[in-house]
């Protein structure tokens, strides 16, 4: 098992800046009118849960850390909303909701891992 020595280390950090590249790639087919609503907040969502994973990483005690885990947490939870509302508009083709689904599901299991992983150094075992 290798060392992490960088947050880019970090899976969670790898998959989350999937889905933020992926999320802009599929935000340039919306609808011009949506580029300051819709496409800003969800680019800034996506970008969020990559940036408060690093700023986490960075962080020295575990409990800064963890408040930004669930910070990341957070705007993956408001992402996913956003998916959904650009799915039921019409925006997003079946098959890129369906991709889009499937990596925030893993970014959010990671990163639930990562919060897990994380209370454990807070609150060890006696």
């Amino acid at each position: 098992m290798n060392k992490i020595k960088s947050f880019t280390d970090l899976n969670v950090w790898n998959e989350g800046h999937k889905l933020a590249v992926l999320i802009y790639s599929i935000t340039k087919t919306f609808p011009k009118e949506e580029t300051y609503s819709l496409v800003d907040q969800m680019r800034r969502a996506a970008a969020s849960v990559t940036a408060n994973i690093a700023e986490g990483f960075g962080r020295q005690t575990y409990k800064e850390k963890l408040q930004f885990y669930y910070m990341a947490q957070g705007s993956l939870t408001e992402l996913k909303n956003f998916i959904l509302i650009a799915k039921d508009v019409g925006y997003l083709k079946e098959k890129d909701f369906k991709s889009l689904v499937e990596r925030s599901n893993l970014t959010h299991k990671l990163l639930q891992g990562l919060i897990t992983k994380t209370k454990t150094f807070l609150n060890p075992k006696s």
